[in-house]
């Protein structure tokens, strides 16, 4: 099968950017260069720096040769408990804040993922994940109540969730992710300062205790310019954590809630 011109294209530059062979502030060949170089009209060759422009990889603007793009950083999925461990073991400076907290009745999309009735209380939450300042994720987790509850005497915005139940006992041991793509809705343009349609990963992760009893349910979405995702295979299977529970104390009714602007 013919490989169409602007792929090839595509591809020959892609290619220099993953290998570093061209690296973020690296302008890239003129288009009377790519032109020569593959044998191509304009047409072509605009169609693949359009192509790399909306994959994240050059920056382009108007009567300015585009240039390398900062590449974004990847995150292993088969490590995926704490946005905020990854980015320290990375060297940079994870961030967050908290949008809301609340603790309400279950709509039916998330009691079905809790499993949990629709006329139970879960916490939700929403926060900003950020990498050296930048936003980079939006995360909408939900939790059962007797697990969400141990966050309203916890400051969301000063670290790892998951380092802060892990520690109170929280049996957090397996998760499954589904990875997919979705258009930012208002809330995400909002939060992620992007607009509104863009183009963003989607992570949504059920998490379990080693008796499979569903205690967490996360809808996380990232700036595909600043995150990637990486899935590690081995032949071997991965060692899991084993963590132990504690008494917890009893449910109160309502709907409350700590909002921040």
């Amino acid at each position: 099968m013919t490989v169409p011109l602007h792929e090839r294209v595509r591809t020959s530059i892609r290619d220099r950017i993953l290998s570093g062979d061209l690296v973020a502030g690296d302008t890239l060949p003129s288009e009377a260069e790519l032109c020569a170089q593959f044998g191509a009209s304009r047409g072509p060759v605009r169609q693949a720096i359009s192509a790399l422009s909306a994959e994240g990889l050059i920056e382009t603007s108007q009567g300015k040769v585009p240039t390398v793009s900062r590449l974004p950083l990847k995150q292993p999925i088969d490590d995926f408990f704490s946005f905020s461990a990854w980015v320290t073991a990375i060297g940079r400076i994870p961030g967050q804040h908290t949008v809301e907290i609340a603790l309400r009745r279950a709509d039916p999309v998330l009691s079905a993922e809790l499993r949990v009735d629709d006329d139970e209380n879960i916490v939700q939450l929403l926060r900003v994940r950020s990498i050296d300042a930048e936003p980079t994720m939006l995360e909408r987790t939900a939790f059962v109540a007797w697990v969400g509850r141990m966050l309203f005497d916890f400051d969301t915005d000063s670290g790892s969730i998951f380092g802060h139940l892990i520690e109170q006992g929280v049996p957090l041991d397996h998760g499954e992710h589904t990875i997919d793509a979705v258009a930012a809705d208002e809330q995400d343009a909002l939060h992620l300062s992007v607009p509104v349609g863009s183009p963003l990963l989607r992570v949504r992760r059920v998490t379990t205790s080693r008796d499979g009893e569903v205690l967490e349910y996360s809808d996380d979405r990232y700036r595909p310019d600043r995150a990637d995702l990486v899935v590690r295979n081995a032949r071997t299977p991965t060692s899991q954590r084993v963590f132990v529970t504690r008494q917890l104390t009893p449910e109160t009714s309502g709907d409350t809630s700590r909002r921040t602007p």
